[in-house]
Parts: C-alpha cells; structure tokens; sequence
C-alpha cells in the first residue's frame, strides 16, 4: 500500500476521487481553497469555479440528482451563503451522493467570524463527519459518499484549519467508478412547494432516527480505554491536543459531529470517575451530553474563543488540577522579532485606488478582499467591512442615511469591491442601487483575480480552474445593461483620469460605478522598470512610506538636516508601478533599467 504526506485538503480531494466523485464546484476560501485545485488536476472529473457558495452546491445537487457523484467545498462563513441549497437539498434528498466540506476557521486566521458549523448540520438534520487528521480527511470524505447515497441525504464534512492545512501520512487507494444512476421524475420528493415539503418533513425526522442508529455502532466513534478516573470526549483537531495532555486518560472519540451516540456516551460515562468535553469553539458535544442530563464539565475549563494549541488544551487542563503542573513556562513570542502585519503587494493597483479616496476624504465601505488590507497602517483608509458582497448594500444604506462630520458638514462615502465578490454578490446590491435610485458610488477593484485566496480565476477574468474555455465578463458592460447611467472604466495607474472618475461618480445624483482596471501583478510575466531613490534628493520626508508599499523600506543613512532616515526601495521586490515617483515631492525617485520579473 503506497503512502504519501498530504494536506488535509488534499487528502479530502483524494478521498474525493477515489469515491468516484464525477462534478465538484466551490468558491475559493481560506482554508478550503486547496481542495478543489488538488481535485481539479484529475482527468476524470469536471471541477469549477462557481460564481459564489451558492451556486457551487446547487451545482453539485443538480450533478447529484441526475446521477452522479458529486462534492461542493467552502469554508465556514461561506455556508451561510450556501445555506438555503442545503436545506433544501435536505428535504429533497439526493440521488448519487452529494457531500458538502465545510472548513471552520477558529482563531479567526482569515475570516469575519469563527462560527461553528457543527451547528448547521442539528440545524439542517444532516449528517456530519469530523476529522482529526489527513487520513481521517479522505476516509470520512469516502465514508460519506456512502452515508449520503445510504441515507438519501447530503452529507456535510467539517474540517478546520488545523486538519486541512497539517500534514500527515494518507494510505493511497484506487478509484471507484460507480454507472451514473437514472434520473426518475418525482416532483413529490424534488419539487419543494409547500404541499410536497410538508410531506417530506416527516420522511427527514425518521431519516435522523436512522442515523442517531448508524452512529451507535459506527467505527469513526471509538471508544479507547484508559485510566477509568478521568474521561475524555472529543472530536476532530482537538482530539490530538487531548490525547498529548491527557495520555493516561480514556477517550471517547467522536468522528461523527451529529447526530451524536447517545447509548455510546452513556456507556462510556457509566465507566468513568469523570467526564470532560475538550472541543474547539461552541460547547456542541458538552450541551448535547448535559441535556441527556449527564454531569460533564468543558467550557468552564477550556476556552469558549480562539483556536486550540498543546499549549491552550495544557495550561487550562493545569488550572483545572485535571493534571500536575509540569513546570513549563507558557510559549511567549519572540520579543526582538519585528512585527510583520500584512500589507497589499508592491504593485498592487488598489493601492493606487485607496490613495486617492483617502485623499478625497470619503468614508469607505470595504467588501472582503486583498483590498481589505487597506484598513492597516500606513493607509488606513477603510471604515467598514461585513462579509462577501456587504459594501454596496451598507454605502448604499449609509448614502440613504446621510453622513456628516463631526462639525456637521455633509459627507460622502463610497462602496468599494473586488471584481470576484462583484460577482459572487454584489451585483444583486446593485441592482437594488438601480431599482430604487439610491445615490450610491460603486468602485469595483477589477485585477482579473481572486486574489486574495491564490490567484485563482472568477468571471471578470475569464481563466477556468482546468482551463477549459471561458469567457471573461465586462463589469462595466454589466453595470450599463442593469441600468447605471455614470459608468467609467479607467486605468488605476492613471492618477489624473481615476480622480476625474471618482470625482464625476460621487457628484452623480444616481448610482454611479467606477471599475478601476490594473490587473494583479501575480498574474503574468512582466518586464518593468525597477525604481531606485537619488540619495541626494531625498530628505526623509516619509511621504512615500506612507503608501505602504513592502518594497520601500527606510535606509541606515540619516538625512543631516532633518536627521530623518532616507527611503531605500528593495530592487528585488519594486515592480515599477510608479506609485512612489507619483507622490514624492522632492523627484527623488526615478525609474531604474528594466528587469524582467517571471512569476
């Protein structure tokens, strides 16, 4: 048997695969983006790119329901969007197997919330499988190709941060094909008017019954004895923490999130001194065991926020006297490593963008993107920022509402959004923009990538993710059919026509879009002329410091008579966009011979 180390995610693709998958579909997010590039180089399935999270599940149910194998993958926040597909999908059941990752993200590493999906699937009267580690990514993601085709019923996999980006050891299996099964008409059970969904509620609650069943005897729940004095209850990452901090302990470990054992967990409690619940994020496990009325402690041990370390799950077990103190200090950052907070790329064209709406002293309602970094120093020009899709519809509110300043003058603000989350959900807030004339400015940051999340294709730009032919969308001919009349399209580059824009957009008594073009400099090779500083010109002022760019970094050399450290700009990362040049007062920056960068 061949092993290999995998990433989670890419264990969860390979799982994926080797179940016979046939049509995948997602939207790139941190930390799910991984699975459907590793699952997109195999020949034999169709994976895309969908517009949004929604669109990729109702993507892979209708893949389901005319008989094939089929996988939607998203991180947390991006179920919420899905959520109406799931619900319905559950009620309707499926017909080839259909199974949704969901990738949580305690600890907030690149997301709005650190929500946990456990409870969609109570919430749903779904199945859910959880985890620990790469070979449990591609057996559960196996396993569940089989519950939903058993069960009739999409099946969610929860992974977290932890388990899709660590790494361990997979044991590689073949591929399955199974024949595409037949589409049967049956409005009853897929038409979901509420005279046939009435009848399908029962027909869900006595599926969960024969699930709460399967879960009893299921061998994802293990039961690993040990000292009978204390207990442990866990599931997924934390599992491994417990195991390290507690490794005399019994464990009760959960691979099934829901529906939980209940004859399991009593055998399990009736055989221990004491019961402990160690999960990340909501006490799930630890309420659903309490309301059986069973004595069990967890949060009041270990934290209700944040992600779970050996360090975390050790120090709270410590205080708790569950176990000696071991005398190790706890893990504190390096004190002399300089802070290194992210920054938007050197040659970024939003860069350009957000200069210029800070200079015209506007509030900014940011939507989630690279351009949600222009909310750190040095540029700090962002007010408000929601989820996927939130800036045109809360500009809009504000715009509705009015703005003053502190001395009570009228003030403007403007929606700012990436070409992707434009079309994963901003156009239905324009729309509404349109419909009921709202005086709103839209600055859509088109750079033909999705960046944020690696680089990968959306409809403004075209590239598909097997790179199979696709069309690339005109966002600004998208914004004239739906009936904005202020339409400009301008280079981010060019200072003088993006102001002008700007300006025009924000006097315009409608709604008015600005589509800045500069495409990502990670896209294409490029040869471009690196900028260097005259020494002798440049006085410290640190004006082209405050652009932020990662390139421009301050000298050892001292300027005598502001005794101000002089600008350097890095060669190896400057991608002479010119922006510096543009705002230095002193022509102290000029451009350099050209290299040619190969990304």
């Amino acid at each position: 048997m061949t092993k290999t180390l995998l990433r989670g995610n890419e264990a969860i693709a390979r799982g994926a695969w080797e179940a016979g998958v046939e049509v995948a579909a997602a939207y790139p997010g941190t930390p799910s983006t991984e699975i459907l590039q590793a699952l997109a180089t195999f020949d034999d399935v169709y994976a895309e790119w969908s517009a949004n999270e929604k669109v990729a599940l109702d993507v892979a149910i209708g893949a389901a329901y005319a008989g094939k194998r089929a996988l939607a993958t998203m991180k947390h926040v991006g179920l919420n969007v899905a959520s109406e597909s799931l619900f319905y999908s559950s009620y309707t059941g499926i017909n080839a197997g259909l199974v949704i990752i969901t990738a949580d993200d305690p600890g907030m590493h690149s997301s709005q919330n650190e929500q946990d999906n456990r409870n969609y699937a109570r919430f749903a009267k779904v199945p859910m499988l959880e985890p620990s580690n790469s070979q449990e990514a591609k057996d559960f993601t196996m396993l569940a190709f089989d519950l939903s085709e058993q069960f009739d019923a999409p099946v969610l996999v929860r992974s977290t941060t932890r388990v899709s980006h660590g790494k361990s050891l997979v044991a590689l299996g073949d591929r399955t094909t199974y024949p595409q099964r037949k589409y049967v008409k049956n409005p009853a059970k897929y038409v979901m008017v509420p005279s046939n969904a009435r009848g399908r509620h029962p027909v869900i609650e006595e599926r969960l019954e024969r699930l709460r069943e399967w879960a009893e005897t299921a061998e994802v729940n293990r039961i690993e004895w040990g000292d009978r004095k204390l207990g442990i209850v866990t599931a997924g990452a934390a599992y491994n923490y417990a195991r390290e901090v507690f490794p005399e302990a019994s464990f009760l470990k959960l691979g099934m999130a829901w529906p939980l054992p209940e004859r399991l967990i009593r055998e399990f409690v009736a055989e221990v001194d004491e019961l402990v619940v160690v999960e990340e994020l909501d006490p799930f496990i630890e309420n659903w065991i309490r309301a059986l009325g069973i004595p069990v402690r967890g949060k009041d041990i270990f934290p209700m926020v944040g992600e779970f370390t050996l360090d975390v799950v050790r120090e709270a077990a410590e205080r708790a006297g569950l176990i000696p103190p071991s005398g190790r200090s706890p893990v504190q950052p390096l004190a002399d490593l300089p802070s290194r907070p992210p920054v938007m790329c050197a040659g970024c064209g939003h860069r350009d963008v957000f200069w210029l709406l800070r200079k015209l002293k506007v509030v900014i309602n940011s939507d989630i993107g690279c351009y949600s970094l222009a909310v750190v120093p040095p540029l700090e020009a962002t007010d408000t920022i929601g989820c996927m899709g939130a800036s045109i519809g809360v500009a809009s509110g504000m715009a509705r509402a009015g703005l003053v300043t502190q001395r009570g003058r009228p003030r403007k603000n403007v929606a700012v959004i990436g070409d992707s989350t434009f079309f994963h959900s901003g156009i239905s807030a324009l729309a509404s923009a349109v419909y009921n004339q709202t005086p709103v400015t839209v600055v859509v940051l088109d750079n033909r990538n999705t960046g944020m999340t690696g680089h990968q294709g959306n409809p403004a730009s075209g590239d598909t993710l097997q790179g199979r032919p696709g069309k690339r969308i005109d966002i600004a001919a998208v914004a004239r059919a739906m009936g904005v009349e202020y339409v400009a399209a301008v280079e981010s580059r060019d200072w003088d026509a993006l102001e002008k824009a700007l300006r025009e957009a924000l006097d315009f008594p409608g709604p008015a879009v600005v589509v800045s073009h500069d495409i990502c400099v990670f896209r294409e090779h490029y040869t471009r002329e690196p900028y260097h500083i005259i020494e002798d010109a440049c006085n410290g002022c640190t004006l082209c410091f405050r652009i932020g760019c990662p390139a421009i970094l301050k000298s050892d050399v001292i300027d005598i008579d502001s005794g101000r450290p002089k600008a350097y700009i890095d060669p190896a990362q400057c991608v002479g966009c010119g922006q510096c040049y543009d705002v230095c007062a002193r022509q102290a920056i000029e451009p350099g011979a050209p290299i040619e960068f190969k990304l």
